[in-house]
């Protein structure tokens, strides 16, 4: 534990920044995965909104600096593609 009192603000705000990072990264997950099931249960108005939000989220991590753009860059497009395979088997 630290004694000087500057770290050990420092240690307390380093534990808050990782709390919500953690959280953060958490949604986006859970968001990644209602696309998917909303994806393969072939509803196709309830997708569209989760993949908005989904790349609002992604857009938030990017600026956050939780995820890299390409990261980023590459979700979209992975979960677009499995969108419009879903609006062309409909």
């Amino acid at each position: 534990m630290p004694n000087i009192k500057s770290q050990k603000k420092r240690a307390l705000t380093n534990v808050k920044k990782a709390a919500a990072i953690t959280s953060e990264k958490s949604a986006l997950k859970t968001a990644m995965k209602s696309v998917i099931k909303l994806i393969s249960a072939q509803d196709k108005e309830g997708a569209i909104n989760a993949l908005n939000t989904l790349n609002s989220k992604l857009d938030k991590a990017v600026t956050s600096g939780i995820y890299h753009k390409n990261y980023a860059a590459r979700q979209k497009a992975r979960f677009a593609k499995a969108f419009n395979e879903l609006e062309k088997s409909v």
